[in-house]
């Protein structure tokens, strides 16, 4: 797992302390590990984390709907040009 979305991953388990793990496919927003109030925190953790620039109007929430669409949306080599979240 690529640093990045290891500390992503880490902000989510540090907020949800019952959890061990979060599987790559796991719904995060359907599960509560991301709610409304830490929402916008957890889009800047990603800017921050990802060096990419997130748009809160055009962004897609399938985009961040599962660690695996994190990473593949902001943390592989090619989809963080191609997103422009």
């Amino acid at each position: 797992m690529a640093d990045g979305l290891q500390q992503v991953k880490n902000w989510i388990l540090e907020r949800h302390p019952e959890r061990q793990d979060i599987a790559p496919d796991l719904d995060l927003i359907e599960n509560r590990l991301i709610d409304s109030l830490s929402f916008v925190e957890f889009v800047f953790l990603l800017e921050q984390e990802s060096g990419v620039s997130i748009q809160m109007e055009t962004l897609e929430v399938d985009a961040i709907r599962t660690l695996g669409a994190i990473e593949t949306h902001f943390f592989a080599k090619s989809g963080a040009e191609a997103v422009q979240a």
